[in-house]
């Protein structure tokens, strides 16, 4: 469902991402992780069409994002780290316009966008102005208007900030279930944890370059002997090295 190859972002003489191949199938929630600036918001920004490769290409349900970026982006949703919303609309207004952005209204659209306002509990916040929102409510509300037009892909990047425990176990459940319906999800997070239970295949991107792929077991396969958890097997290969040395030079 997401396709990658020699996907490459330049900026002058910085490539932010380099020559990134990724496979991405029906049913799976995929993990994107990294340290910050590594490239996981340049590359699901290029996914989700904001952003152009610099080289490489992308296809979205078999659709190539570059020779037909409408079609791709119909099969699309994107929830983006930080909640911009036209703050003077009310939440309703506001999923009513990104549906109809996908061609879509109507009662099925009025009962979808009810049913996730109620999911995340601002059913009674519906008819106020986003403006009045706290940062957490807005993360709510980008969220369901990702799920609104019931896309076939969803590409996440940090969907737990913000969110209260309450919100983020719904948005877990609800990633599972949307998965296990064929639906497919791509997550970038920097909360292990949360990437340990939920997602079926990692990959780990540092400096733009994919250091590793795979399950759970292909990354304990990939570090050294006897590391188990994300949170080690992620400092392995990001650079876990770097930081002891740091430590020595300040205690010396």
């Amino acid at each position: 469902m997401i396709e990658l190859r020699s996907l490459t972002k330049r900026y002058g003489s910085f490539t932010a991402v380099n020559a990134v191949d990724l496979d991405v199938p029906r049913g799976e929630l995929f993990g994107f992780l990294g340290p910050n600036g590594a490239g996981k918001t340049t590359t699901l920004r290029m996914i989700a069409g904001i952003l152009r490769p610099s080289s490489g290409s992308i296809r979205i349900a078999n659709i190539d994002i570059a020779a037909d970026p409408v079609a791709a982006k119909q099969k699309l949703g994107f929830i983006p780290d930080r909640p911009f919303i036209y703050e003077k609309l009310t939440g309703v207004e506001f999923l009513r316009f990104v549906a109809g952005l996908y061609g879509q209204s109507g009662d099925e659209v009025e009962r979808r966008g009810r049913e996730l306002l109620a999911l995340f509990d601002l059913e009674e916040w519906r008819d106020e102005l986003v403006e009045s929102y706290s940062h957490g409510m807005r993360q709510k509300l980008i969220i369901s208007s990702a799920f609104v037009h019931k896309p076939e892909v969803i590409v996440v990047d940090e969907p737990m900030v913000g969110l209260d425990p309450k919100a983020a176990r719904t948005l877990k459940d609800l990633f599972r279930e949307y998965t296990r319906r064929g639906h497919t999800i791509m997550m970038s997070t920097h909360t292990l944890e949360v990437a340990q239970t939920l997602c079926d295949r990692i990959a780990i991107i540092q400096r733009g370059v994919i250091r590793a792929c795979g399950t759970m077991d292909d990354l304990r396969a990939s570090a050294e002997s006897g590391v188990s958890g994300l949170e080690d097997i992620f400092l392995r290969l990001t650079g876990e090295g770097l930081a002891r040395e740091l430590v020595e030079v300040l205690n010396a």
